[in-house]
């Protein structure tokens, strides 16, 4: 990963966790709003949904010993490990969220199972073979080479464990609708700057690379109608006072990020921004 992307996502997500954390709790992520996204939840029992339904329909019901790559806070970490008793450790780029989500995990009573670690997802410091689960909810899109990433996480999953992720993707551009229209670029460029993302792909090129790697029992879904009312969600959550303070106060890079929320609400509205999922399994 070049140091330059490592600072930015870094000093994105140390600036922004801790806010976040007040504002929507300890889940870093989509919340799920059911199939077609109708359904009236709150936002952070909406966010608990998606891992729960992602879980369901990559069949996952026990894991012993699973890493959440990219793990924020600790959300999945923790909620992962108290649902399986499993252990489980937390690799994310900021210091900020690996120290808060070490806090977190002594609050739960979960610090004899659970632990986290500034690490990069591109070269994990992990022997071959080491877990049962490899959990990855959005934090490829900020992967700069998505091939590594998947052979990493093929690299560190056990045989007969289960990989599961969920990430931002681009539509496909192997239908009727065809390559990206520069439109469209357009769009996906401002996002990247804003988000600190060197760009995405979509699911299907996820799911070859996957292939490539050696994952077996393949499986994609896209769940964007099911995640795109997040986005308003966020947006309104935004306007709330003691939030709005809060952006104002944390600097320049969250301030963009907040400012920029309606790019990925218009981009999911256009059909351009897609919520991937992927499941294999290592033979």
């Amino acid at each position: 990963m070049s140091s330059q992307l490592y600072h930015k996502i870094q000093q994105f997500y140390d600036a922004s966790s801790l806010l976040w954390e007040q504002t929507w709790g300890e889940h870093m992520h989509h919340g799920y709003y059911g199939p077609s996204g109708t359904y009236r939840l709150n936002r952070r029992q909406a966010q608990i949904e998606l891992v729960e339904a992602l879980l369901s329909w990559a069949g996952v019901s026990r894991a012993a010993c699973l890493v959440d790559v990219g793990c924020g806070i600790g959300g999945s970490t923790l909620y992962l490990a108290e649902k399986f008793t499993a252990k489980g450790i937390g690799i994310t780029l900021s210091p900020v969220q690996s120290g808060r989500a070490e806090q977190r995990a002594v609050a739960a009573g979960l610090a004899g199972l659970v632990r986290f670690e500034v690490a990069d997802a591109l070269a994990m410091p992990f022997a071959p073979n080491s877990f049962d689960l490899v959990w990855s909810l959005e934090s490829g899109e900020h992967m700069p080479d998505k091939a590594r990433f998947l052979q990493e996480c093929f690299r560190v999953l056990k045989p007969g464990g289960t990989l599961v992720m969920a990430t931002w993707c681009h539509r496909g551009t192997d239908s009727w609708a065809g390559e990206l229209t520069s439109s469209e670029k357009e769009h996906l460029a401002a996002i990247y700057q804003v988000y600190c993302l060197p760009y995405v792909i979509s699911l299907g090129e996820y799911e070859q690379i996957a292939r490539d790697c050696g994952f077996l029992a393949l499986g994609t879904a896209d769940w964007s109608a099911a995640v795109a009312p997040f986005w308003q969600a966020v947006m309104d959550s935004a306007w709330e006072l003691p939030t709005f303070l809060g952006i104002l106060q944390s600097g320049p890079e969250t301030l963009r990020g907040a400012l920029a929320l309606d790019l990925m609400r218009r981009g999911y509205e256009r059909g351009l921004i897609r919520f991937g999922l992927l499941r294999g399994t290592k033979a």
